[in-house]
């Protein structure tokens, strides 16, 4: 069927019209896409900070319990002296206290600077670095029984935590029932051991 230019008149409005609905359901169909893309995309950042602000509510909840678990023991090894400044004058009337309290015949110390201690059976103190101080101890002996009273009585007033690096005991005298004299001398060597938070830069 051949159309005539009065039957393309007769369709001209109809055919414009259908123009007009096909590139406005275009321009429907794009922008629906886009805001669909474009809500996806936002629903997906949600999501994301959901899922990040769950990690940081479990990763608080944690931190929370493990305050609640370890801060008594922190707050143990401060009073304690182990963590914070050095507390010498405590560990000299430990000395004064234990040498009356065993009747020892006499304790000469000294001790040195604080430095940084890093031994090789302690791979990792996390926020924290370990300093040290040496002590240097000499006292006569009745008998060797009086260094482990002396070493013990340090040990059980739980004070500052020490290693015990070094001693050695020379014999000077032989023993006497009668007269109560010092037959030996001991000299040892202790490291006093206390942690310093190393957020603080805390160098002594």
């Amino acid at each position: 069927m051949k159309l005539t230019q009065q039957d393309w008149q007769r369709l001209g409005v109809p055919l414009s019209a259908l123009l007009l609905a096909v590139v406005f359901a275009v321009v429907i169909i794009s922008y629906a896409q886009s805001y669909r893309d474009e809500i996806s995309q936002k629903l997906q950042q949600q999501q994301s900070q959901l899922m990040q602000a769950r990690a940081r509510l479990q990763s608080s909840g944690q931190e929370r319990e493990n305050i609640i678990r370890y801060l008594p023991v922190y707050q143990r090894l401060i009073n304690q002296g182990f963590i914070g400044e050095e507390r010498r004058i405590e560990w000299v009337d430990a000395l004064r206290n234990i040498h009356q309290q065993e009747r020892l015949f006499g304790i000469k110390y000294s001790i040195g600077a604080q430095e940084l201690f890093k031994p090789e059976f302690i791979n990792n103190l996390g926020p924290f670095s370990l300093y040290r101080s040496i002590m240097k101890l000499e006292l006569p002996l009745l008998h060797e029984g009086d260094l482990l009273a002396l070493l013990d009585s340090l040990k059980h007033r739980q004070a500052t935590p020490f290693i015990v690096r070094d001693c050695t005991i020379n014999r000077t005298g032989i023993f006497n029932a009668v007269n109560l004299v010092p037959v030996a001398t001991a000299e040892c060597e202790l490291d006093w051991l206390t942690l310093h938070e190393s957020a603080l830069g805390a160098a002594p």
